[in-house]
């Protein structure tokens, strides 16, 4: 089963209402995608019933949407729920956001700044520090909003001199740690007082005679950044 990553919450979007999602309230919208019942879903949620629809309200709340329908039961008692469109809609967005932080597992996390959006180029610039990064566009975001930019240790390569190419961000940086990590020799940089960590081969390493306190370039594309709103 997907599932939120504990100790973290999502911003979810629906219309112009945003919602934040943690660990406890997508358990317990997803055990009710699956099970049809709150009562069953507050069990595997580890949560009372009453909390679980105390978790409900506050969505439905915030969101001003309908996340849950329920019917009640016949003679037996009982009743079941499921999910509204919208209930659905949000479970299909913390899974996305999911899939992107399973996918990149080992990533750098930068807090940075929208500083521009440049709708004909179909690009934004965002700012941590004195450093600034070309990202593509996300229509989501305004200038001065938060966001966390994640990059792959495996998208980022090392140069030893700035080169011309289809990169849009290249930053410079210096050599301050290089560790074995299972086959690959991970390399972390310090650019500009934020830390980037670069997975590359053993051979690769050896042919830029890469040692501690080098200068090197530090090179990704714009689409291997992803994104999430803080």
């Amino acid at each position: 089963m997907t599932e939120v990553k504990a100790g973290v919450e999502y911003k979810i979007n629906v219309g112009d209402k945003n919602f934040l999602l943690n660990e406890k309230k997508f358990n317990l919208l997803n055990n009710i995608n699956i099970t049809g019942s709150i009562t069953k879903a507050a069990k595997l949620t580890k949560i009372s019933y009453r909390t679980s629809l105390n978790y409900i309200e506050k969505i439905e709340t915030s969101l001003e949407i309908a996340v849950v329908s329920t019917t009640k039961g016949g003679k037996g008692g009982g009743g079941s729920a499921k999910l509204t469109s919208e209930g659905r809609l949000i479970l299909k967005e913390c899974k996305k956001i999911n899939a992107i932080m399973e996918l990149h597992k080992e990533v750098n996390e930068i807090e940075a700044e929208v500083i521009s959006v440049n709708k004909e180029k179909q690009v934004m610039t965002i700012e941590m520090k004195d450093l600034n990064m070309t990202i593509p566009l996300n229509e989501k975001y305004e200038v001065g909003d938060n966001i966390l930019a994640l990059i792959s240790y495996d998208n980022i390569f090392i140069m030893l001199e700035e080169q011309k190419s289809s990169v849009r961000n290249i930053l410079k940086g210096k050599i301050v740690e290089i560790s074995l990590s299972g086959e690959m020799i991970r390399v972390k940089a310090d650019v500009g007082g934020i830390y980037l960590y670069s997975n590359i081969t053993r051979s690769a390493e050896e042919n830029l005679k890469l040692r501690l306190g080098k200068e090197i370039y530090l090179g990704f594309k714009a689409v291997s950044i992803a994104t999430l709103k803080l």
